[in-house]
């Protein structure tokens, strides 16, 4: 059967283009190789770890019940429902993409799918083999955990984002490797639900593709709460025990220690699923392994386009296989497509405190010629965040001094991730920070924060 498009994967940016496609009236299929659709965004990342997280956040809650006047003696915590409840936010997700491919007409093919030519797509499945003929690929196909050199994850003791999802009890102790969104996001659930947790990081700082400040606020909370964090580290000499893992770590300071934990998260990085997917056979140009595209998603190969975690230059986000995804299929459409725009991605990092960011860091900005003013506010000052009971972080602001350009925003606070959607929009639309300052906010809310931050650019915050 011929198609208009192919879609090889079903996560966030593969099951969207899709869909795109069939709103366009194409004749669209999806190919995916795993059991349920979703990829591994809704299956083991995005979705499953933040459903973790807000049952942590509810749990630290019932913990410091008495901080809001309310009395509750002795809470107990169910960790097998956690996982439980968890898993069935993810399976009802699931059928919803399921339906949406229905709704839009787009034909499901169970199976692993591998171009062997332009056009052409063989997939394997247990029921045999089938050629599927396509006026346009688009490859979907996501990215995996990276291990380190002579490791395999375990369900018990050497962890990836997979296994760790699916543990039934809290470990009394858990050591990561890896201090970006996936490695924080982990310490900062286990550590709420009561394990000693340590974070190790080769880098000098946490989460180090944010602002400095946020890493520094980032650090200052975590050990407040009790997570050690340990950067300019390395471990080595890990080794299963009969009790869990035991590592070597060689500190900042060039202490070497040897530690044993309960478990032990492999969290540093995630490397693009190419290797398998008949690229190479058909001149598709990879660059370590990842897909170069230009503006419209498309290879060097006619017909043949790539989006999300496989593709080189973009950051391994789903909003960004998404919007990559609607790119790719505008383009297939003949409709208008604007590129993606590096320095209008937000990033999300789901600790608590939050990390919402966009655009240029202080350190970027200045690194490009920039004559930089900031403007920051704590969130300390701000009435909602006292309502809330979290007073830690701030709103950064990173401006052009002689247009007013907005450069970048940096939040760190409680919810952060959601309240960069203003700086995001106002970016998109190309406001200054004049602009923004006239924009009326709600009071009391939290992401007043931001329209004091913009005041704060030229020293004219009231609250702070």
């Amino acid at each position: 059967m011929a198609y208009d498009v192919v879609v090889i994967g079903s996560g966030p940016g593969g099951y969207s283009a899709a869909i795109r496609a069939g709103q366009f009236g194409l004749k669209t299929a999806v190919i995916e190789k795993d059991p349920k659709l979703g990829g591994c965004c809704l299956h083991v990342g995005c979705v499953p770890t933040k459903a973790l997280l807000h049952s942590a956040g509810i749990w630290e809650y019932f913990l410091h019940s008495e901080k809001e006047g309310i009395s509750c003696q002795n809470p107990t915590l169910d960790y097998p429902f956690v996982v439980q409840r968890k898993q069935g936010i993810v399976d009802k997700h699931a059928k919803g993409v399921e339906f949406l491919m229905k709704k839009n007409k787009v034909d499901v093919i169970k199976g692993y799918g591998v171009i062997e030519a332009p056009g052409r797509i063989k997939v394997t499945s247990a029921s045999g083999d089938q050629i599927v003929e396509a006026k346009n690929i688009i490859v979907a196909t996501g990215s995996e955990a990276r291990m380190l050199p002579g490791l395999t994850p375990d369900p018990e003791k050497i962890l990836t984002n997979i296994e760790i999802l699916n543990l039934q009890k809290v470990p009394k102790t858990i050591a990561i490797i890896g201090a970006g969104a996936v490695g924080v996001e982990f310490a900062s659930i286990f550590r709420r639900f009561g394990s000693e947790v340590l974070v190790m990081e080769m880098l000098p700082r946490l989460v180090p593709v944010e602002d400095e400040e946020v890493s520094k606020e980032l650090e200052r909370h975590f050990k407040k709460i009790g997570i050690r964090v340990e950067t300019g580290a390395k471990a080595d000499s890990i080794e299963r025990t009969e009790n869990g893992v035991k590592f070597r770590v060689t500190l900042a300071s060039g202490k070497v220690e040897e530690l044993e934990y309960e478990k032990l998260l492999i969290a540093v990085g995630r490397k693009p699923n190419t290797d398998k997917v008949g690229l190479e056979a058909v001149g598709v140009e990879l660059d370590r392994g990842f897909i170069k595209v230009n503006g419209m998603q498309q290879t060097n190969v006619p017909g043949i386009y790539a989006i999300g975690d496989v593709v080189a230059g973009t950051p391994q986000l789903a909003h960004v296989a998404t919007a990559e995804g609607m790119i790719a299929v505008a383009h297939i459409a003949g409709k208008p497509a604007h590129p993606i725009n590096r320095n209008r991605i937000p990033g999300a990092t789901y600790t608590d405190p939050g990390i919402g960011s966009v655009g240029l860091t202080e350190a970027q900005a200045k690194a490009q010629g920039f004559d930089v003013k900031v403007g920051k506010f704590p969130f300390a000052a701000n009435s909602k965040a006292s309502i809330v009971g979290h007073h830690e972080g701030f709103v950064k602001i990173v401006a052009d001094a002689k247009f007013g350009e907005i450069l970048g925003v940096h939040i760190i606070g409680h919810h952060g991730y959601e309240l960069i959607a203003e700086a995001v929009t106002a970016m998109e639309a190309e406001a200054t920070v004049e602009s923004m300052m006239a924009t009326i906010h709600a009071h009391p809310t939290q992401y007043e924060a931001l329209g004091e931050a913009f005041n704060a650019v030229y020293g004219l915050a009231i609250n702070a």
